[in-house]
């Protein structure tokens, strides 16, 4: 039997004691249902692919309760991200911030060149920062199979994964089945930055912000 909980501050304190023995919970945000872990057990990051059947190159993200919490993580915004991050969260963005080889992160992507980024995001929830303020920060995915739409309510998430999932905190309906749009730095792209996924935030919006106060964020 699946172990449903309603959002308040018991969930949220028994939330931080699953994810810190290994569990896996989903949780509620401003867009969709995640499915979350703590982000430096590779155990537990490893029974959330399994649990979505996700492919192991689709990176998780951070979610944490305050951009600040980053840098305790090993990571930082390179620009224009850093502005970007300062006028969209918290909200649907989720930059690419770079880790330093001293990150505890067991999410941390590396690639060919040596490159170690990570997907962090702020929810613009008052349910989600509070219960992040609990638990701290979490590596998750939208709650749902590889491929599916995303859960916009904690009985869709259950009907994804059933017992697979330890606990699911029931926060109310989302706005909608949209995820956050993903933005990576990129001196040589347009705009110095790349729409890795356009999601709640249209990345027309994104752009012009880019452009904003005197010629640009990366000026």
């Amino acid at each position: 039997m699946s172990d449903v909980r309603k959002a308040d501050e018991e969930s949220f304190g028994l939330a931080k004691d699953t994810i810190a023995r290994g569990g896996i919970v989903v949780i509620p945000t401003d867009t969709v249902y995640g499915i979350a872990c703590d982000p430096c057990n590779t155990d537990a990051i490893a029974r959330i692919y399994g649990v979505k059947e996700r492919p192991r190159y689709k990176a998780l993200q951070v979610l944490m309760a305050s951009v600040d919490d980053a840098a305790a993580l090993g990571l930082d915004l390179p620009s224009p991200l850093n502005r970007l991050a300062a006028q969209f969260l918290p909200g649907a963005f989720s930059p690419i911030a770079l880790a330093r080889g001293d990150s505890p992160l067991a999410t941390v992507r590396v690639a060919a060149n040596g490159a170690r980024t990570q997907g962090i995001r702020v929810p613009n929830s008052a349910v989600t920062l509070a219960m992040l303020r609990v638990t701290g920060p979490v590596a998750a995915s939208s709650a749902n199979k590889s491929g599916e739409e995303s859960a916009q309510c904690v009985d869709e998430a259950v009907a994804a994964f059933g017992d697979d999932v330890d606990l699911y905190i029931d926060g109310g309906a989302t706005a909608g089945h949209v995820a956050s749009t993903v933005v990576a730095a990129d001196p040589l792209a347009r705009d110095g930055i790349e729409i890795l996924r356009e999601g709640v935030i249209p990345a027309s919006v994104i752009r012009r912000a880019v452009h904003m106060n005197g010629g640009g964020l990366g000026a």
